[in-house]
């Protein structure tokens, strides 16, 4: 699967935060070895590594069902497995341990990466960024500027922490073929940034099915630490599955897939202490009288997968975004713009404003169909 991905050429934290983040961020793997864990042999290492579970995080990471098709054994014995994985890196102290005191826990927290969306107003409406460890959902209508936040996203996840990056790389995986290298080089030229690095440090996978989507799910621990990516983009969650899944009758078996990659994508931020963004689709709510029909595609199946939830909407030339669900974001919302950096605060009153689109006869190269 290794050929699926191919490499494409704010709140800042305090300074007196920045050695903490490096201090807790996660430590780097010790050389454990599939057989280092508890009960598993030769025999068993093998069929691991066959069926692509080639290090003790992609065994944590992967679920029962699937371990027992992968490698033909019982339910029970790869759920044992799996905990026995997760034991072994909580020992290591690469993951937390199953029970923490809540003032460890708030200590973590405080000293968690966040990206800059490269929106002051929108990074304050997230309380600092994009964080890790958790799953950031962008949900509107087509225009509303799901995917240039994501593009903007592959030019501020390579800055320093300092400056409100992640100094990390980005995986970016494209469901909707929306994604151009040309836009993330103008926001990065616009934004002053070395557009050359920032290039090389985005590894794009084009995905042409949802059976293909779901495989490189499956694989993306391992192309997490290849490509030393922090921040993992999935533009279009829901597009491949609800094209293929037409109908009440396939309604079932859509959401259990859903459902079964989610959960995937959920342990994969926690475990490998990385920031997910999805982009999702919206739907109209034929029984709303009052307020905004729109609604966000997937159902509960993806509301209850992401952890925060943010509704982007135009405004004239410009777009609001509000948190519709957080654990403990306050309900609130606020404007940003589009432009040549992609997203950005809007232009204060008395300013020339600056938009993508024509300039005299001429066009520029950006695009702003999401």
């Amino acid at each position: 699967m290794a050929d699926n991905i191919t490499k494409e050429s704010s709140s800042v934290p305090k300074d007196d935060d920045i050695d903490a983040i490096a201090e807790n961020s996660l430590p780097p793997l010790p050389e454990l070895e599939i057989q280092d864990i508890e009960g598993i042999g030769p025999t068993t290492a093998k069929k691991l590594k066959e069926a692509g579970i080639v290090s003790v995080m992609d065994l944590a990471v992967t679920s029962a069902d699937e371990l027992a098709v992968d490698i033909n054994t019982s339910k029970e014995s790869a759920a044992a497995f799996i905990m026995a994985s997760q034991k072994l890196l909580r020992d290591s102290r690469i993951i937390e341990k199953e029970f923490v005191t809540a003032d460890l826990a708030l200590e973590k927290r405080r000293s968690m990466l966040r990206c800059s969306t490269g929106s002051r107003a929108l990074d304050e409406l997230l309380l600092g960024g994009i964080e890790t460890q958790a799953v950031t959902e962008f949900y509107g209508e087509f225009g509303s500027g799901k995917s240039q936040i994501c593009h903007t996203l592959c030019a501020t996840a390579r800055q320093p922490i300092e400056s409100g990056g992640m100094d990390s790389g980005v995986i970016y995986i494209d469901t909707e073929g929306t994604f151009r290298p040309e836009r993330v080089e103008q926001i990065a030229r616009s934004r002053g940034l070395d557009h050359r690095h920032i290039l090389k440090s985005v590894a794009v996978c084009k995905v042409y099915n949802s059976s293909h989507l779901e495989l490189i799910v499956k694989d993306l621990g391992k192309y997490i630490n290849e490509f030393n990516a922090k921040l993992v983009v999935i533009d279009g969650i829901i597009s491949l599955h609800r094209a293929e899944f037409a109908g009440r009758g396939t309604l079932a078996d859509r959401q259990q897939r859903l459902n079964g990659m989610l959960h995937k994508i959920i342990r994969l931020a926690e475990i490998f202490n990385i920031a997910v963004v999805i982009t999702n689709q919206v739907q109209s709510s034929p029984d709303s009288f009052f307020g905004d029909p729109t609604k966000a595609a997937g159902g509960n199946i993806i509301a209850h997968s992401s952890t925060y939830r943010i509704y982007l909407r135009k405004s004239g030339e410009n777009r609001v975004a509000k948190m519709m669900d957080s654990p403990y974001h306050p309900y609130s919302d606020t404007r940003f713009t589009i432009n040549e950096k992609g997203a950005d605060d809007m232009e204060e009153e008395g300013t020339p404003k600056k938009s993508i689109g024509k300039k005299g006869n001429k066009t520029t190269t950006a695009t702003t169909d999401e």
